[in-house]
């Protein structure tokens, strides 16, 4: 191997962890080390690179706050005027497939702004979700911390990390799976939809993105549950502080259980 093949190497495994840490750093859950990239947060991240968890085949965890999606669904979601359409996937994710899907169903999406939008050095993702930006008073740079508090319990409702490996039948819960060497199902190829989350991996709450080009880096650290099946055009427009304008199931409903 030549020293120019290894610098370019080095450099996309660079921007590989720069992207991915974007992800991370938008957390729905504050932590010392988060939203801010700071030099804790990368020790961390290389940390998170470097251990091999053992992947068992889990239980999904039990709770009746945790909405499922039995089957799959179709939600519009309004942007700019401009439909998108997503599938959503409730065989393969069903606790993070019901989870957006009972948070479109209750509005929670309607009206927030995509608070991140990453295009350069290379398109990536566009990521919304975040509840506190429904209120234009809130600090911008406060936006990427929130996640949907359920008005019963009054706290933030969170969900287990969830991934079904490709050729498994169970998904593996509160654990990434790459460095066990497993492929998820579910892959980060353009117009994915996955959730958002802090380093702790059952942080995420509403915050979700769309990707905006193949991202097989991601694959097997953060969950997909639906990809979009029309209007990619759409996502492919949307700025940073664009509105979503509303989001409504259109088909699939009576799929999820809550």
């Amino acid at each position: 191997m030549n020293l120019a093949t290894s610098i370019g190497i080095v450099g996309r495994q660079l921007l590989a962890v720069s992207l991915a840490m974007t992800l991370m750093g938008c957390s729905t859950q504050p932590t010392a080390s988060s939203p801010s990239s700071s030099g804790a947060e990368v020790d961390s991240a290389k940390q998170v690179q470097t251990e091999t968890p053992a992947v068992e085949e889990q239980k999904a965890p039990e709770s009746s706050q945790q909405p499922k999606l039995i089957g799959e669904a179709t939600i519009q979601m309004v942007v700019n005027g401009k439909p998108i359409t997503i599938t959503v996937n409730g065989n393969d994710a069903p606790i993070t497939a019901g989870n957006f899907v009972d948070l479109v169903d209750k509005g929670v999406y309607d009206s927030t702004s995509f608070h991140r939008v990453v295009r350069q050095p290379q398109p990536f993702v566009v990521q919304g979700g975040d509840p506190q930006s429904k209120d234009p008073n809130v600090p911008a740079q406060q936006l990427g911390t929130g996640g949907f508090v359920d008005p019963g319990t009054q706290q933030e409702r969170t969900i287990p990390l969830e991934i079904l490996p490709e050729g498994e039948q169970k998904p593996v819960y509160s654990e990434t799976i790459k460095s066990a060497g497993k492929t998820p199902k579910l892959k980060h190829t353009k117009g994915a939809v996955a959730m958002a989350r802090s380093q702790s991996p059952d942080s995420a709450s509403s915050q979700f993105y769309f990707t905006l080009s193949d991202l097989p880096f991601l694959d097997g650290d953060y969950a997909v549950f639906g990809y979009v099946t029309g209007g990619i055009e759409v996502v492919d427009q949307i700025q940073q502080g664009d509105r979503i304008d509303s989001a409504k199931v259109t088909q699939g409903i009576e799929n999820l259980k809550r």
